[in-house]
């Protein structure tokens, strides 16, 4: 390696650690020893820290043992004559670099609370988000499992105009690929480039402006990190570990735009430590695999994209608007709303039916009523979008299947957003995309086009109308209500008893390899994306897909839902790390999890009771722990008796904790979660004898102590208080 760039890396680091150490002192002096730090609800402390270590850094005295941790991975400072001899102290210079910029960054959380915006869009004031917390994790982690983002740009720097800022931007973009934006060229950052060109920044359309400094590049490797502590069943401090995961299971690069500073290079040295090589656009020394550098501008993204050695698969839409998973969050506000359909404003309706296949005509695209030229700007139409599919595949089945693809489908398109399902669906069209030529017709011809691409297994011919006239879109809306009722009636009629299958789910197990998720009618995936209906047809639709039928075989225990088929199955598919886990229970042996739960449950031994959490309450809950630290628990694949994951419509199953008597167990929820399920939890309650149950629950209002809550439950008169004792 040259002694160039392994002068700057460790000039760098030490440049870092001495700002780390400055500024840890600094905060000592105003704030104590015991002041908590950390990144705001994260279950990981600070994460490359802990992840490489083991070492909890939780308050600014736990930062001493980190800043005594760098300096003895410091090597000494280099001249350009000095020989080196191997890689290793700059890698060690480079992680301890990363260390360093961990504790500027959270020190400034503590001196400057507002210098984020903690949320995952920019707001007027403030463009920089900061660390994404544990809910943006969960719900962006999710997409590196099903394979919608191949993996994630770490962009230092900006372009040498906002035009290139765009081109790079939109390429990353189409590529499906995340793009982490922190530091500065000069007085240029590349967020600010792509604000100035109208382009949307933030973790909907994966351009996310983590922060203007280079210290803010160590959000993008703690994400990382978190990935694999959270979802790969990583133990903390097993650095070869971590490392090795990063490399093979997380597909990153850093990409320098601009000089390369010193600090740039002790920043990149840390990245190769987990593998993420370094692409940069200026004439830097080359480490082949590992530092690639003067590339130019227009070819920057594809030679990234060879040397990280990423597979991206992209096949063409026929629309005039850009296309692909990234601008699934985009936004269509204000004065760039060209058309509005539903949200309130107008009856909208999306609907798959099954039709007789000479009734079909594969391809046909109508729009019966206006069309988006034929309407001025700013206008609201009411819409029903009609799939009519045909083949000797087809069951009724999978239309609920095909129809839950109407949402993310629509969104892929540029300028078009697209919000909720069934008859509560809401569509706008901005200016922007109307002006390059979208038309309404555009919308059946992607469906067609990616249903065919996805499905194509399960139908032979394709047809969509779009309906724009109110008595037309009203009768629709009146045929698709009859098929949503009988679809859910379907589903809500079966028990686990009622069938000898139940059906595997694996798309986690790519980030927690130990995890196995078993998906029965009464016991819904715990990420809450899959019922037992979902698997069968995704089984039927890909034979070798994620979803496997799993023979019940001989029940074990009715009790607590276990059976030998199953205990065969997870010990498989777990690769001998789980040999049984029941399905009803929270005490004995629950189920796995992998971090994607919406909500968690554990006992509260004082109340004889159980409390459960959806993950969007970030506040303390009555256990002592917030729903991230929970999540750190009993994620990454293990049992943890007193604790389990599980979906937010498992509470309203009848299957739900049955082993310890179910919702009767019950005493504390957040407020928004009982909000949430109340008109199912209310028929559950019914049918057990105690319709006003719910009203019973304690949330946050009442407190967030078992002994905060226990008077409530008494005055309540709550059942759990009359169970027999749960330990």
């Amino acid at each position: 390696m040259s002694t160039i760039i392994a002068t700057a890396a460790i000039n760098g680091a030490h440049q870092l650690v001495d700002r780390a150490e400055s500024a840890w002192r600094n905060a000592l002096v105003t704030k104590g020893s015991g002041q908590p730090v950390g990144f705001p609800n994260t279950a990981y402390f600070l994460p490359v820290i802990y992840g490489v270590t083991g070492q909890k850094v939780e308050t600014l005295g736990d930062v001493a043992h980190a800043i005594a941790k760098c300096r003895e991975m410091l090597p000494p400072v280099m001249k350009p004559e000095d020989a080196l001899l191997s890689l290793d102290p700059v890698l060690n210079a480079g992680m301890a670099a990363l260390f360093a910029e961990e504790i500027i960054e959270a020190i400034r959380y503590l001196e400057q609370p507002d210098y984020y915006t903690k949320t995952e869009d920019p707001i007027d004031d403030n463009i920089w988000l900061g660390a994404a917390d544990d809910v943006i994790l969960r719900k962006r982690g999710v997409e590196f499992v099903d394979g919608t983002a191949p993996g994630f740009a770490a962009i230092l720097g900006a372009a040498p105009s906002d035009e290139i800022a765009v081109k790079i931007a939109t390429e990353l973009q189409q590529k499906n690929l995340y793009t982490f934006m922190s530091a500065a060229s000069g007085d240029q950052l590349l967020a600010r480039q792509l604000l100035r060109s109208g382009i949307q920044v933030g973790w909907p359309t994966r351009l996310v402006p983590f922060g203007p400094d280079t210290s803010s590049t160590v959000f993008g490797i703690g994400f990382a990190v978190r990935v694999a502590l959270s979802f790969g069943n990583v133990i903390p401090g097993q650095a070869k570990s971590l490392f090795e995961y990063c490399k093979n299971r997380v597909y990153a690069f850093v990409m320098a735009l601009g000089e390369v500073s010193e600090e740039w290079a002790a920043t990149a040295a840390g990245a190769l430590n987990f593998g993420f090589p370094v692409i940069a656009d200026s004439a830097i020394p080359e480490i082949p695999n590992a530092i690639v550098s003067n590339v130019s501008q227009d070819k920057i993204v594809n030679r990234a994209i060879d040397v990280r050695g990423l597979k991206i698969v992209i096949n063409e839409v026929p629309v005039p608007v850009a296309y692909g998973p990234a601008y699934e969050g985009e936004r269509v506000r204000g004065e760039d709303i060209y058309l509005e359909c539903g949200g309130g404003r107008t009856p909208m309706v999306e609907w798959v039916t099954s039709r007789p296949i000479d009734e079909v005509t594969d391809g046909a695209v109508e729009v019966s009523g206006p069309e988006l030229d034929e309407v001025p700007a700013g206008s609201k139409l009411p819409l029903a979008i009609v799939v009519e599919v045909a083949g000797r595949q087809m069951q009724d089945d999978y239309e609920p299947i095909l129809e839950r693809q109407i949402h993310h489908l629509i969104n892929y398109a540029q300028g078009v957003m697209h919000i909720g399902q069934r008859d509560i669906a809401w569509l706008r069209v901005s200016k922007g995309a109307v002006e390059k030529g979208f038309r309404l017709s555009h919308i059946g011809k992607l469906l067609h086009a990616k249903l065919h691409q996805d499905f194509g297994r399960i139908f032979d011919k394709m047809q969509v109308t779009l309906y724009t006239r109110t008595e037309d879109v009203l009768a629709i809306v009146a045929k698709a209500k009859e098929a949503y009722a009988a679809r859910d009636a379907r589903i809500e009629g079966m028990t686990d008893e009622s069938v000898e299958t139940f059906y595997s789910c694996l798309l986690c197990q790519s980030f927690a390899p130990s995890h196995v998720c078993v998906i029965s009618p009464e016991r819904t995936g715990l990420c809450g994306s899959y019922n037992w209906m979902d698997c069968k047809a995704s089984f039927d639709i890909n034979p070798i897909g994620p979803n496997q039928p799993v023979s019940k075989g001989q029940t074990l225990d009715p009790r607590l839902g276990q059976w030998k088929g199953v205990n065969e199955y997870v010990f498989k598919a777990s690769r001998g790390n789980v040999d049984h886990y029941n399905f009803y229970s929270i005490i004995s042996d629950p189920m796995t999890a992998c971090g994607c739960m919406e909500c968690i449950s554990a006992i509260l031994p004082l109340c004889n009771g159980v409390m459960t959490v959806n993950r969007e309450y970030t506040d303390m809950t009555p256990c002592g722990m917030k729903f991230t630290t929970l999540a750190g628990t009993i994620g990454g694949g293990v049992t943890t008796p007193g604790f389990v994951g599980h979906s937010k419509y498992n509470i309203t199953q009848r299957k739900f904790l049955a082993a310890e008597e179910g919702i009767k167990r019950l005493v504390w929820m957040p407020r928004s979660l009982k909000e949430e399920i109340a008109d199912l939890f209310n028929e559950r309650a019914n049918e057990i004898g105690i319709p006003d149950l719910l009203n019973r629950v304690a949330d946050e209002t009442v407190g967030t102590t078992e002994e905060a809550i226990l008077s409530f439950l008494t005055e309540m008169n709550h059942p759990a208080l009359s169970l027999d004792p749960l330990l």
